[in-house]
């Protein structure tokens, strides 16, 4: 069976283990190493807490090709950085070939 996993930091994560996913409290240059030890590991989904995510961008670029791990950048307990919202928006221009989502603003502005 495929395992899931958060990883982030401690205060922004630990609701997960309440749902039976694994937590792995992590930051700065700790959360590539978290990272590609869960991805060996056999876990078929990582969140990754923005703030995290974003001391480790090299590597989960490195991920996005591969159809495991999924990697998905979450928000932290201290609200979104844009991060995801600006993954999401050059997946979306890539696919469609133009802007479609964000017209007017800026991904990750309200």
């Amino acid at each position: 069976m495929n395992k899931i996993g958060v990883v982030g930091d401690l205060d922004s994560i630990i609701g997960f283990k309440t749902l039976g996913i694994d937590v792995y409290p992590a930051s700065g240059d700790e959360v590539t190493g978290v990272l590609n030890r869960l991805a060996t590991g056999g876990y078929a989904i990582i969140f990754v807490t923005e703030q995290a995510a974003e001391s480790a961008a090299e590597t989960i670029d490195r991920y996005k090709t591969s159809p495991f791990p999924a990697i998905i950048p979450i928000p932290g307990n201290r609200g979104t950085t844009g991060f995801g919202m600006q993954g999401i928006h050059a997946n979306v221009e890539k696919a469609i070939g133009a802007d479609i989502l964000f017209r007017d603003s800026n991904p990750g502005e309200s």
